[in-house]
């Protein structure tokens, strides 16, 4: 018979051991063994991955430059001397872009939370703002946004309204104002509609009038929920800032048209473009993290 001075140390289902008295963690070597395979196999999917993206890239490279009109596409997209020209002026530009950006943004925000809001009201005699609301969301979502841009920015000068600004840059940026507040008054509405019923009967029952369960119970709850969606939707409207060039507004595309203009080179459009994906990118992934975020919450029982 084998006599143990102290405690068995029995491995755990975890792959790990008890610690002893004054000791700290110790990884069993099955535990061990289950790391480094891990690690090895991690290592191995991103050599796989390297080598796979980097053969690809290689095959794209020799299938374009290879293509016979690949010499005059380099020099007329793709010159280094007209992009040092094109830079500074679409850079330029770009701030107006920025600046659409963040005030049509609110903008639409606003809008749409009250359409969503509008459509979701309960009584017969919210009947006639709900029709309306309807009516607006679905027009604007089923007019494209280039026939709005058109009809606002051409349209409203023509009427000869005193008062009524002729600015393209004002008339731009209403017209996409009016388009995504469309869709955003939609994601606003799922969310909504996304809470349970019980709680706004809930806030209801402790005394909260239907104008505070709403305010204070469940659009809280619904924001939360699509955010990831109206991040995405201002994803699409930092893109479409560009098509204010269209009423003449000198921003980063239309500096871009007036260089491209001079020489019918159209590397300045590619400038312009590689200077909105540089923009997007950051926003796109700051998405991804926020949706990733409130996946991980909602699947360990958090607050969504």
């Amino acid at each position: 018979m084998t006599l143990h001075s102290g405690p068995v140390q029995e491995e755990r289902d975890d792959g790990r051991r008890p610690a002893g008295d004054g000791d700290g963690y110790v990884p069993s070597r099955r535990r061990i063994e289950r790391e480094r395979f891990h690690r090895t196999r991690t290592r191995r999917a991103t050599a796989v991955a390297a080598l796979s993206t980097l053969v690809t890239a290689v095959v794209l490279y020799f299938v374009i430059t290879g293509s016979p009109g690949w010499q005059r596409t380099r020099e007329t997209f793709f010159s280094a001397e007209y992009a040092r020209q094109a830079l500074p002026k679409v850079l330029e530009g770009l701030l107006l872009n920025l600046r659409l950006l963040v005030v049509c943004g609110a903008a639409v925000l606003l809008i749409g939370m009250l359409l969503a809001v509008a459509r979701t009201l309960r009584g017969p005699v919210f009947f006639p703002l709900r029709a309306l609301a309807t009516a607006y969301t679905d027009f604007f979502r089923g007019l494209p946004l280039i026939i709005c841009l058109l009809m606002v920015v051409f349209g409203v000068p023509a009427l000869r309204l005193q008062g009524v600004t002729t600015d393209p840059v004002v008339l731009g940026g209403s017209a996409l104002v009016l388009t995504y507040s469309a869709y955003v008054a939609e994601v606003f509405r799922a969310g909504i509609e996304s809470v349970h019923p019980s709680q706004r009967a809930a806030a209801r029952s402790l005394g909260l009038s239907s104008g505070q369960a709403l305010r204070f119970v469940v659009l809280p709850q619904a924001v939360r929920r699509v955010v990831p969606a109206l991040l995405n939707d201002l994803v699409s409207l930092q893109k479409d800032t560009g098509l204010v060039s269209i009423a003449g507004a000198v921003d980063a595309v239309y500096a871009a048209q007036i260089i491209a203009g001079k020489d019918f080179n159209y590397t300045p459009y590619v400038v312009a473009g590689l200077v909105f994906v540089a923009l997007t990118i950051p926003m796109t992934r700051f998405t991804d993290w926020v949706t990733a975020r409130m996946d991980r919450r909602r699947a360990q029982g958090g607050t969504v």
